[in-house]
């Protein structure tokens, strides 16, 4: 037993709140008057239990003799069963029940409305439980390594989540609810079979870490590069990381390509008496640079490219654009000390996602 009543020798009886730490002791099972083998205080001023790492395939109606508990932990144990006592915890904040062999949850579970956080990772769910969308506190919802498909619409009803965990499921797609989820920082979507995002994502304003490699993504919204507290985001192992890779190869232009793109750059005067009509016609196809600080035009050879991270402020670009130049990155970069005065008016901030996983 861990807790202040060791801490200040022994004095348990003036003691509010104490941790009970039974991890990896081997326990089969809890018994009914756990408390009274292991000379335990009074139950009702234990909050916080440890069971990791034991072989408790049954959380038994006993868990209910801690009316006060506010955290427990039953990870690794080889869980198949929870009472549905355990909505007797009105005061759980968190539950760890993370690789077991849970396929389902009583239905008493919508019971514990003060639970915040909630693992139930490396389980056997195939589905989201009707009774989480009862949580309403929750703030963290994790759920990975499991075998769900769907993600319900209901999930907006988790108004108070920041943190979402579910990666390595059989998710094919994304429902337009998840942008209603206007509090969340983390969204972990990788090891699914995802092919593309809705567009709502670009309403998930505090978003600051969106994990979606090992996916089936060719394309990503554009949306996207709105997301002002975007930190982080992974993308490697998806088709469209793989096309980038791909397609880097630059095709050096043809001498058509460079007249023309000299008569355009340098403003040569041309008209239809000086040209046949096929040169007009190919003159008039010119493109310009995406790059703003690029004066350039391409016609045909030209490198494709993926930015998600624009240094220059321009943050309304597609993420997939074509570039003139294989070294457009280093133009890119050079333009990273100034901005427009339009961007500095509606307070773009310079520094956008840190870091951008690609592979």
């Amino acid at each position: 037993m861990n807790g202040e009543g060791e801490r200040n020798g022994g004095e348990a009886e003036n003691i509010e709140q104490l941790d009970l730490n039974l991890a990896y002791r081997f326990l089969d099972s809890l018994p009914n008057d756990v408390h009274i083998l292991n000379n335990l205080p009074d139950p009702l001023k234990i909050t916080r239990i440890n069971l990791a790492g034991n072989t408790i395939s049954v959380l038994p109606d006993s868990i209910a003799t801690f009316p006060n508990l506010r955290e427990l932990d039953v990870s690794a144990n080889g869980l198949a069963y929870i009472t549905p006592r355990i909505g007797e915890l009105r005061n759980l904040k968190r539950l760890l029940a993370k690789n077991n062999n849970l396929v389902d949850l009583p239905k008493e579970f919508a019971s514990l409305l003060a639970l915040e956080h909630l693992n139930l990772s490396g389980n056997r769910f195939v589905s989201f439980m009707p009774q989480m969308f009862e949580l309403l506190a929750l703030k963290a919802l994790l759920l990975g390594g499991n075998r769900i498909d769907v993600i319900p619409p209901d999930i907006h009803r988790l108004q108070r989540l920041e943190i979402l965990y579910l990666g390595g499921n059989q998710l094919e797609s994304v429902p337009a609810e998840l942008g209603m989820l206007r509090k969340l920082k983390a969204l972990n979507l990788c090891d699914n079979k995802i092919e593309s995002l809705p567009s709502t994502f670009a309403k998930l304003t505090h978003l600051q870490s969106l994990s979606l490699h090992s996916n089936r993504l060719t394309l990503l919204p554009v949306g996207l590069v709105k997301l002002r507290n975007l930190e982080e985001l992974s993308l490697r192992e998806n088709p469209l990381v793989v096309r980038f890779v791909r397609d880097m190869a630059f095709n050096p232009p043809s001498l058509l390509e460079l007249s023309g793109r000299c008569i355009k750059n340098t403003g040569v005067k041309y008209g239809p008496q000086d040209l046949p009509a096929h040169l007009l016609q190919y003159l008039n196809s010119a493109r310009r640079c995406v790059n703003p600080c690029c004066k350039g035009v391409y016609f045909d050879a030209r490198v494709r490219h993926i930015k998600f991270v624009d240094f220059c402020g321009k943050y309304r670009l597609p993420l997939e654009q074509f570039l003139c130049s294989p070294h457009a990155d280093e133009r890119w970069e050079d333009c990273s000390a100034t901005s427009s005065s339009e961007d500095e008016a509606i307070g773009i901030p310079r520094e956008r996602m840190r870091r951008v996983l690609l592979g």
